[in-house]
This record gives C-alpha cells, sequence and structure tokens, in this order.
C-alpha cells in the first residue's frame, strides 16, 4: 500500500472534528491570573503591606545582628535580603501592569458608553429642539384665545362707537371696514 493512501484513509470523514493537538504550555485562564493580579495589586497599595514589610525587614535583620552566630542564616551584608526584596519587586511590578492594563481596558470601555449614550442625549436633545421649533411655527399660525379676545374687543368698541356717534361718517358707505 502506497504511504499517500493510508493518509487519505485517516481522514475519510471531514464532517468530524479533529482531536485537540497536545499542547506543551500549561493552559490557563487569563480572567483569573487577571484577578489575582488586582487583589495583589490593590494589597501592595495599602498601609498594611508597608506594615507588615517593614516588620519583616526589621525582624531579619534583628535577628541576623544579634541571635547566635549558629542560629544566623544572613550574614551582615544581608544578600538573601536582598535577594527576597528584589524577588519580590520583580513580581509585584508585571502585576502591578498587569492591574493597571485590565483597569485601562474598562475604563476604555466605560468612556465608550459614555460616549455613545452621550451621542443619544444629544440626538435626543436636536430632535426635541426641533420639534418645539415646529410647534412654535405651527402656534404662530393658529388664534389664540388672547388675540381673539383682543380682536373681539375691538370689535366691541367700534360698534360702540358706532352707536355713539353714528353721524361721524361723511359718505355712508360702510365697504371699507369689511
Amino acid at each position: 500500500m502506497p504511504a499517500g493512501a493510508s493518509a487519505v484513509r485517516r481522514r475519510v470523514r471531514l464532517d468530524v472534528p479533529r482531536a485537540p493537538r497536545r499542547r506543551l504550555l500549561p493552559d490557563y485562564d487569563p480572567e483569573a491570573l487577571g484577578r489575582f493580579s488586582e487583589k495583589t495589586a490593590r494589597f501592595l497599595g495599602t498601609g498594611r503591606f508597608i506594615a507588615w514589610m517593614t516588620v519583616i525587614v526589621v525582624v531579619w535583620v534583628v535577628w541576623n545582628v544579634s541571635a547566635p552566630s549558629d542560629l544566623r542564616f544572613d550574614e551582615y551584608p544581608f544578600i538573601f535580603l536582598t535577594l527576597m526584596l528584589s524577588l519580590q519587586a520583580s513580581y509585584a511590578a508585571p502585576l502591578i501592569l498587569l492591574a493597571q492594563n485590565r483597569q485601562d481596558d474598562r475604563d476604555r470601555v466605560t468612556y465608550e458608553q459614555d460616549r455613545k449614550q452621550n451621542e443619544r442625549s444629544i440626538a435626543d436633545t436636536e430632535y426635541l429642539t426641533r420639534e418645539i421649533a415646529a410647534l412654535r411655527m405651527g402656534l404662530g399660525e393658529v388664534a389664540t384665545r388672547d388675540w381673539i379676545r383682543t380682536e373681539f374687543q375691538d370689535l366691541m368698541k367700534e360698534m360702540d362707537e358706532r352707536r355713539l356717534f353714528p353721524s361721524e361718517r361723511t359718505d355712508g358707505s360702510d365697504e371699507g371696514d369689511r
């Protein structure tokens, strides 16, 4: 049997998905790492962390200076303490940066939602402004109660004047007033 025929025989069914490949790297949940980094960054930014670090360093130094020489584990230049602080800093910095990046992503989403909401509010305000302007223009053509009242009062005055002074009209024609 030729070598190509066995390769064809293995993939007869194209509608069945392949089995997942084995990965060399471990699989991890990026959200879990992000949550851990945020909790760590929050703790590193507190006075409690500074107080605990101060207590640990003071106890470390006092122990390695005043304890019997056979119980000391880090002599005077405190190289091991320096190594531990450097190790803590080398892990703290990336975790803090990861937490800041996650916060920036959340802020970006919030700002985008706020921007869209502002655009909708502006569009609604412009629409309402146009509607109010259209209503005002429409009301300008409609007789209002006050306008009718003043016109009626003017007609009443004119009728009273005609009744009281009928002889002031010289030509006798009423066509000019209609």
